[in-house]
């Protein structure tokens, strides 16, 4: 058996062509490409706006300036992420505050969210890992009692959606029914790709048009912002911004990709019911789970193991089964502890964290290979 990576892209022969005849245009970057992916990612997760920039991280560091975070402001997001979802706080000049999560989800948990609220939270930045939506509509509650922003973290989760409390109707990851603006990534490994990039959504204007000036440099070229007018040449800057522009390249693969969106993330499904199948009546072993009234994207499968080093060491030298780790609690990097953050914050999430690894899911897996990636498994852990 080949090595089986943990995830990887599915680029397809029609990707390879959308990018070759983005070259062949006048335009690299800054053409008619860029807002129709833009157009094409809103009308998909159901916002009315949407902002393509260079990469999820991006994404994050517009939403903060957007959104007014800035010095001796304390912003919540869980313990459980990227680097990058508490990043964008630092690069703001406000304080990451950690939230703990859910021992069965490992999503960011609310009751530990209101817990952590101060008089200097401005904003919470709830993280839907692995392709299930945090529960947003408690969190949104939480946010409208405090007055507070909601960021929504759905690099993981383009596709996902909940059932709203009456029920009935599915509130669609991206919508920003429940929040000010949600940010997606086109990461090489996400669901779909655009090699490195990222979004933001909002429905409102005030916000994207602040969006759009913190993308590229703070200039605006609208008449209507500008102080004096000199000629149809003029141009200003109104805002420190930043060159977090999209390629329309990178745009093109998007396009392509997106119309692939819903297959990609049925087959991430049937894999998740296998591994499902395999691992549920399986001592040592458990699995993330999926909440009712939740539809996760399935962006990863994590198990939860004793000895997580010892299984992680073997399937990495031993066999031929790609393996990751998601998450290393943000808090314990170095960075972090030097800022003044400590073991012990968040324990729910150190406890995950010492259990789990992120095995093989992305939509090229074949059946063979989900059978031999359980069979290794399934192996040392009868051993």
């Amino acid at each position: 058996m080949k090595q089986i990576p943990y995830a990887t892209q599915w680029i397809e022969e029609d990707d390879i062509l959308a990018v070759a005849n983005a070259l062949r245009s006048s335009n690299l970057t800054q053409g008619s490409l860029v807002e129709e992916f833009e157009k094409s990612i809103a009308q998909y997760c159901g916002a009315k706006y949407a902002v393509a920039v260079n990469s999820g991280t991006s994404a994050l560091h517009i939403a903060c300036l957007a959104a007014g975070i800035s010095a001796k402001d304390e912003v919540i997001t869980s313990a459980n992420t990227f680097v990058a979802s508490a990043n964008c706080v630092l690069y703001c000049g406000g304080k990451p505050v950690f939230a703990d999560i859910e021992a069965k989800t490992a999503l960011v948990d609310p009751i530990d969210i209101k817990r952590k609220i101060s008089n200097k939270t401005k904003a919470i930045i709830p993280v839907h890992f692995a392709g299930q939506p945090a529960d947003m509509e408690e969190i949104c509650k939480i946010a409208k009692e405090n007055n507070l922003t909601i960021i929504e973290d759905a690099a993981h989760a383009i596709g996902a959606k909940y059932r709203s409390q009456n029920g009935r109707d599915w509130v669609k990851v991206g919508s920003c029914f429940h929040s000010d603006m949600t940010i997606l990534s086109f990461h090489a490994i996400k669901h779909i790709t655009t090699g490195e990039g990222g979004m933001v959504l909002t429905n409102d204007h005030d916000l994207y048009e602040k969006l759009v000036f913190y993308r590229s440099h703070g200039i605006t070229r609208n008449i209507k912002y500008m102080k004096e007018a000199e000629g149809i040449w003029y141009y200003e800057m109104h805002d420190l911004g930043f060159n977090y522009r999209l390629t329309d390249m990178q745009c093109a693969l998007g396009i392509s990709q997106l119309k692939k969106l819903d297959k990609f993330i049925a087959r991430r499904k049937e894999i998740a019911k296998m591994y499902d199948e395999a691992f549920s009546n399986m001592e040592r072993i458990d699995f993330i789970k999926e909440k009712e009234g939740f539809d996760s994207s399935r962006h990863l499968y994590v198990v939860l193991v004793e000895n997580r080093k010892n299984v992680f060491n073997w399937l990495k030298a031993e066999t031929n089964v790609g393996v990751n780790v998601h998450y290393i609690p943000v808090y314990l990097h170095p960075y972090y502890r030097r800022l003044g953050y400590e073991r012990g914050l968040c324990p729910t999430a150190e406890e995950y964290y010492s259990r789990a690894i992120s095995i093989p899911m992305f939509p090229k897996l074949t059946n063979d290979e989900i059978e031999y990636v359980i069979e290794k498994i399934k192996k040392w852990l009868q051993a």
